[in-house]
């Protein structure tokens, strides 16, 4: 083999090398338009995450957000409604899972549900768990909690089913304290 022909086996390599180069590229840009398409939009992101100011909610009352479109009903519970939801015994209820997952796999006592240690902070999606129905609150339904009148499931003062078609407790969204005034979901 003479030197003229290795130096035409080494340009022959370049090309082919440059042309597979070229092709990668060229697939990767035709592909990845195609890829990002499924990512979630600005939009959707920006509400994955919201601070909710809760200084002005007093003992007693509830405010509702509005979180990835649905309702989220943000109780500060009195006295006599912790006191009432922990006095309820697990066996008694028909959905015995806490439903939340801030603290996963446990059981539905109220202190596995209640934002914080006192309870006095009691955060829920607000959709009854039935047919996706919103229920009433402040104290509604013969438990005192809340009632879906679509079709009578009726929730306590911790957001748990005790009667009515719905088969699970009122969900617990994503959630903590930021602050003593500030709660973030999601």
């Amino acid at each position: 083999m003479s030197h003229a022909d290795d130096n035409a086996g080494t340009r022959r390599d370049f090309l082919y090398y440059a042309t597979a180069g070229a092709g990668v590229v060229a697939t990767g840009a035709a592909v990845w338009p195609l890829v990002n398409q499924m990512n979630p939009s600005a939009d959707v992101q920006a509400l994955s995450s919201i601070f909710v100011d809760i200084s002005g909610v007093a003992v007693g009352t509830q405010l509702t957000v509005n979180f990835l479109g649905k309702p989220v009903f943000i109780r500060r519970r009195t006295a006599e409604e912790i006191e009432a939801a922990r006095a309820v015994p697990l066996d008694d209820l028909i959905d015995q899972s806490s439903e939340n997952p801030n603290k996963p796999n446990t059981d539905a006592s109220d202190e596995n549900r209640a934002l914080d240690e006192t309870g006095e902070w009691l955060v829920m999606t607000g959709v009854c768990t039935h047919l996706g129905c919103v229920p009433l609150g402040n104290g509604s339904g013969d438990f005192g909690g809340w009632f879906c009148p679509c079709h009578g499931s009726h929730y306590d003062t911790s957001g748990r089913i005790r009667r009515g078609p719905a088969p699970e407790n009122l969900y617990i969204p994503v959630v903590s304290f930021v602050d003593e005034t500030t709660i973030q979901l999601g």
